[in-house]
Protein backbone atom coordinates (compact mmCIF):
# COMPACT_ATOMS: atom_id res chain seq x y z
CA UNK A 1 0.00 0.00 0.00
CA UNK A 2 1.16 3.06 -1.20
CA UNK A 3 -0.37 5.79 1.00
CA UNK A 4 1.07 9.89 -0.05
CA UNK A 5 0.25 13.23 1.24
CA UNK A 6 0.10 16.71 -0.66
CA UNK A 7 -0.05 20.27 0.48
CA UNK A 8 -0.36 23.57 -1.00
CA UNK A 9 -1.71 26.56 -0.46
CA UNK A 10 -2.57 28.89 -3.94
CA UNK A 11 -3.53 32.24 -4.21
CA UNK A 12 -6.82 34.03 -3.57
CA UNK A 13 -7.94 34.42 -6.87
CA UNK A 14 -7.15 30.64 -7.85
CA UNK A 15 -9.46 28.93 -5.21
CA UNK A 16 -12.25 28.80 -7.05
CA UNK A 17 -10.31 27.70 -10.17
CA UNK A 18 -8.80 24.85 -8.12
CA UNK A 19 -12.06 23.94 -6.78
CA UNK A 20 -13.32 23.52 -10.40
CA UNK A 21 -10.40 21.39 -11.34
CA UNK A 22 -10.19 18.71 -8.57
CA UNK A 23 -14.01 18.53 -8.98
CA UNK A 24 -13.59 16.92 -12.63
CA UNK A 25 -10.26 14.91 -11.69
CA UNK A 26 -12.81 13.27 -8.63
CA UNK A 27 -15.63 12.57 -11.02
CA UNK A 28 -12.69 11.14 -13.38
CA UNK A 29 -11.35 8.82 -10.83
CA UNK A 30 -15.28 7.63 -9.74
CA UNK A 31 -15.59 6.67 -13.35
CA UNK A 32 -13.07 4.35 -12.69
CA UNK A 33 -14.18 0.42 -12.51
CA UNK A 34 -10.76 -0.64 -10.29
CA UNK A 35 -11.30 0.14 -6.72
CA UNK A 36 -7.88 0.30 -5.58
CA UNK A 37 -6.78 3.72 -4.90
CA UNK A 38 -8.67 5.62 -2.52
CA UNK A 39 -8.04 9.82 -3.12
CA UNK A 40 -9.42 12.84 -0.66
CA UNK A 41 -8.94 16.46 -1.20
CA UNK A 42 -9.66 18.98 2.05
CA UNK A 43 -9.64 22.42 2.11
CA UNK A 44 -7.71 24.00 5.64
CA UNK A 45 -9.62 26.54 7.67
CA UNK A 46 -7.61 29.49 6.18
CA UNK A 47 -9.48 29.05 2.76
CA UNK A 48 -6.11 28.71 0.46
CA UNK A 49 -4.40 25.46 1.61
CA UNK A 50 -4.97 22.53 -0.18
CA UNK A 51 -4.63 18.83 1.40
CA UNK A 52 -4.97 15.63 -0.83
CA UNK A 53 -4.22 12.32 0.79
CA UNK A 54 -4.07 9.03 -1.42
CA UNK A 55 -3.70 5.32 -0.61
CA UNK A 56 -3.08 3.19 -3.95
CA UNK A 57 -3.06 -0.76 -3.62
CA UNK A 58 0.72 -0.71 -5.73
CA UNK A 59 2.79 1.62 -7.40
CA UNK A 60 1.10 0.09 -10.89
CA UNK A 61 -2.21 1.54 -9.67
CA UNK A 62 -0.25 4.76 -8.43
CA UNK A 63 0.89 5.27 -12.08
CA UNK A 64 -2.60 4.45 -13.99
CA UNK A 65 -4.34 7.10 -11.71
CA UNK A 66 -1.61 9.98 -11.53
CA UNK A 67 -2.05 9.86 -15.49
CA UNK A 68 -5.33 10.58 -16.05
CA UNK A 69 -5.57 13.59 -18.59
CA UNK A 70 -8.09 16.13 -16.14
CA UNK A 71 -5.09 15.27 -13.17
CA UNK A 72 -2.66 16.44 -15.18
CA UNK A 73 -4.71 19.45 -16.06
CA UNK A 74 -5.30 20.11 -12.20
CA UNK A 75 -1.62 19.85 -11.65
CA UNK A 76 -0.46 22.47 -14.64
CA UNK A 77 -2.78 24.38 -13.74
CA UNK A 78 -2.27 24.34 -10.17
CA UNK A 79 1.27 24.80 -10.97
CA UNK A 80 1.18 27.97 -13.23
CA UNK A 81 -1.59 29.87 -10.82
CA UNK A 82 1.44 31.03 -8.97
CA UNK A 83 1.91 29.10 -5.82
CA UNK A 84 3.34 30.52 -2.51
CA UNK A 85 5.32 27.21 -2.54
CA UNK A 86 6.07 23.97 -3.91
CA UNK A 87 3.75 21.42 -3.09
CA UNK A 88 5.28 19.34 0.08
CA UNK A 89 4.53 15.89 -0.94
CA UNK A 90 5.07 13.42 1.97
CA UNK A 91 4.88 9.57 1.79
CA UNK A 92 3.01 8.21 4.79
CA UNK A 93 3.51 4.84 6.36
CA UNK A 94 -0.31 3.70 7.12
CA UNK A 95 -1.26 1.83 10.61
CA UNK A 96 -4.52 1.59 10.78
CA UNK A 97 -7.90 2.67 9.48
CA UNK A 98 -11.58 2.27 10.58
CA UNK A 99 -12.55 2.26 6.48
CA UNK A 100 -12.15 -1.23 4.92
CA UNK A 101 -8.75 -0.50 3.38
CA UNK A 102 -8.47 -1.98 -0.10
Amino acid sequence: MISVKVSYTVKPEFVAQNKQNISVFLSDFKKLVDKSFLYNVYLEEDGLSFLHVSMYENEEVQQQILTIPSFLQFQKERDESGLNDAPKIEVLTLIGSSLRLL
